[in-house]
């Protein structure tokens, strides 16, 4: 028998064990959110696709002010696309909020389904979202696996598999996680499960002394948790990308997503030199206004904004003149938004 075969073999045979000192500890600390406070299905519909690769601590004002506005799966149906994607601003990956709105359409006026399974057909609703409504809505024991999961069945087993990703260790590790699932309260094990890699089953300096689950923990209890799990490093590629800041007489030129955009669809945005036909190398001799570099999934982006005149008239695919009172109604990515509003304050207009 291996060390990766007896290490599973035991924490299999101590699952009962597990569940339970993991349900009490959960319990008593976990983190206040208002989907766990006053749960529905749509709530944790709503809350399940605003966590997408997004932080607890950003989503919380969102979904506050979501719930206000659209307090169910019939109000978020019968809103339009404009008024959803407005209050999604910010957000980012706003194809999550145009399958939630197409969701909401398929299901308002009809019983809700209570399977994963029946999950999965319904739009933007992959393995892990549809485990999530169904264990913690509906109290099917079925197991939820993402990267906090991952983490921690790595750990519990010492499993030293090199994964490509962690989709790959997602898969490999999903029995496993099914196994573990308390059938008396799945929904509450998903949850503490998702808990504890969030706060204490960290990858970088997990808190292994105070873990409730150390005494079930092989890796935690031979002092290389963080060796878990083993990850292919990910690929970075880096581009650069050269944006222009137009103003017209009370009028900042944008450019709109197309309907068909795979990303950002309806989303306006700062032009890239390319938009306003510009070469970016001559673009960027203007005045520099703005700079940031951020990531997005396996891309490092450069992004620079500079001063250029166009005439006001120009007409090319997708660009609008949008009046400068006009840009807290429309819809604008979040860092569009930041930087446009950075650029308002430091030029001066007459």
């Amino acid at each position: 028998m291996t060390r990766k075969s007896s290490d599973r073999d035991r924490l299999l045979g101590g699952r009962e064990a597990l569940q339970s000192d993991l349900l009490a500890w959960y319990r008593a600390s976990r983190r206040k959110m208002p989907w766990r406070e006053e749960p529905s299905p749509y709530r944790t519909v709503v809350s399940e696709f605003m966590l997408q690769q997004t932080q607890v601590t950003t989503v919380l004002p969102y979904f506050a002010r979501w719930l206000e506005a659209l307090p169910s799966f019939a109000a978020l149906a019968a809103a339009p696309e404009d008024r959803v994607l407005k209050l999604w601003e910010g957000l980012g990956y706003y194809s999550r909020a145009r399958n939630l709105h197409r969701l909401a359409r398929d299901v308002a006026g009809r019983p809700l389904p209570t399977t994963a399974a029946a999950w999965r057909e319904l739009p933007g609703i992959g393995p892990y979202t549809a485990a999530a409504v169904a264990s913690i809505a509906f109290g099917e024991p079925v197991a939820c696996v993402d990267g906090n999961v991952v983490r921690i069945l790595a750990r519990l087993t010492r499993d030293g598999t090199a994964f490509r990703d962690s989709a790959a260790a997602a898969k490999a590790l999903g029995p496993l996680a099914q196994e573990l699932v308390n059938p008396a309260a799945p929904g509450d094990h998903n949850q503490a499960m998702m808990e504890l890699g969030a706060t204490v089953c960290t990858r970088h300096r997990p808190q292994c002394l105070i873990c409730p689950v150390l005494p079930h923990c092989a890796a935690g209890r031979a002092g290389d948790a963080e060796a878990y799990p083993r990850l292919a490093p990910k690929v970075i590629e880096h581009r650069s990308v050269v944006r222009v800041w137009c103003e017209g007489p009370g009028t900042v030129l944008l450019h709109r997503n197309p309907a068909s955009a795979r990303r950002l669809a309806g989303i306006h945005e700062l032009p890239t030199a390319e938009q306003v036909g510009l070469d970016p190398a001559a673009a960027a001799q203007g005045t520099l206004l703005a700079r940031q570099t951020r990531g997005i999934t396996r891309y490092r982006i450069e992004e620079s904004i500079h001063a250029a005149r166009l005439p006001a008239g120009l007409a090319l695919p997708g660009l609008v003149w949008v009046p400068l009172a006009e840009l807290d109604a429309i819809s604008l990515s979040g860092p569009h938004r930041r930087w446009t509003a950075q650029v308002l304050a430091a030029v001066p207009r007459t």
